[in-house]
């Protein structure tokens, strides 16, 4: 992994453990947050068969979400390739220029859609 996919994902990972009951396990050799009995809300995607794309993957409302996202700035966000068709949205951090507190905002987002309702009752993030 290089030094930029490396900050990347120690930045993505700062991002997703802060938030309530997260957890880190490998998903498909790469890097994956969940919470409550496995359900995903982020994942770490680097050079993924050879793609050579360094990205976060997160969870929307659904493909109209999806496309509005990568209509408004389709240099950042993409349609990632098996999470896509569910309406999850890859957001490149293979740029020199990453908002990090925009990246960490979906990915608290990405968390609300499938934390349990006792967290967000409880406060949330």
């Amino acid at each position: 992994m290089t030094p930029q996919a490396a900050s990347a994902l120690d930045k993505l990972r700062a991002a997703a453990l802060a938030l309530p009951e997260a957890d880190e396990k490998l998903s498909h050799g790469m890097p994956a947050f969940f919470i409550q009995k496995g359900k995903m809300f982020a994942y770490f995607w680097h050079r993924h068969h050879g793609d050579d794309v360094t990205a976060a993957i997160v969870k929307t409302s659904g493909t109209e979400e999806q496309a509005m996202l990568i209509e408004m700035e389709p240099d950042l966000y993409y349609r990632p390739p098996y999470f896509g068709p569910s309406g999850w949205v890859g957001i490149h951090l293979d740029r020199a220029d990453i908002d990090w507190d925009r990246v960490a905002d979906r990915v608290a987002i990405s968390w609300e859609l499938v934390a349990p309702r006792r967290l967000l009752e409880a406060g949330g993030r």
